[in-house]
């Protein structure tokens, strides 16, 4: 007899969706400062600097993100290192979220006006100084649309973790959907759970976005 979809199912959907949430969160969060550092150096005043990190983000805006996992988890194997799908997946998606955010906050620096960072030159205030009381602030402000709508394409790309054997939401439903026969519920309720975690996302950028458009 072929089980149906009752609530044990729902329950490791669930947890399918608690370690999606992780993974995002880690990618961010370390993606976020790997991606600071990358846009200062991709802004910095020496040619060979900038030619390295413009390389890296080539590297990850020019391929697919499944390539970048298959890449990470196979590839750190031939270097006779172990390595679980769990950490193959937050190492791929922070590389690959430093490199996006590293570009979207590199064009918030350089949308701020030069003279407020000659005026601070003027000033006497150091480089580090400079970026953070007045360069900073105003990037992330400027950048922070591009940035909520990096992260909720984020969160949707979780879901290329399953291919390396990541038990995340999407391969949860997978597996769910193999015991019940049942793929249009069980992805119908996985579509469902993205849409209730990316949607307050998206809607707080698109406010974000607007209310930035009427202060200019």
């Amino acid at each position: 007899m072929i089980p149906e979809f009752g609530m044990s199912d729902v329950f490791l959907l669930l947890q399918g969706l608690k370690w999606t949430i992780a993974l995002a969160v880690i990618a961010v969060i370390g993606g976020g400062v790997m991606g600071l550092g990358i846009a200062l150096l991709r802004t910095s005043e020496y040619p060979f600097i900038r030619w390295l990190t413009t390389g890296y983000i080539e590297v990850f805006q020019g391929t697919p993100l499944l390539m970048q996992l298959f890449v990470v988890y196979y590839g750190v194997s031939l270097l006779n290192l172990d390595i679980s799908a769990w950490a193959a997946a937050a190492l791929g998606l922070t590389a690959h979220a430093s490199a996006f955010l590293g570009e979207i906050w590199r064009g918030g620096i350089e949308a701020v006006a030069k003279g407020q960072s000659e005026a601070s030159k003027a000033l006497g205030l150091k480089y580090f100084d400079r970026m953070q009381a007045i360069v900073l602030p105003q990037a992330f402000r400027v950048s922070l649309p591009a940035t909520v709508g990096f992260i909720v394409g984020l969160i949707k790309g979780t879901s290329l973790c399953a291919i390396i054997g990541f038990t995340e939401l999407t391969r949860a439903g997978q597996v769910v959907a193999n015991t019940t026969f049942e793929p249009f519920m069980v992805f119908g309720v996985v579509g469902a759970l993205y849409f209730i975690l990316c949607w307050p996302l998206s809607n707080f950028g698109t406010r974000i976005e607007r209310k930035l458009a009427t202060g200019r």
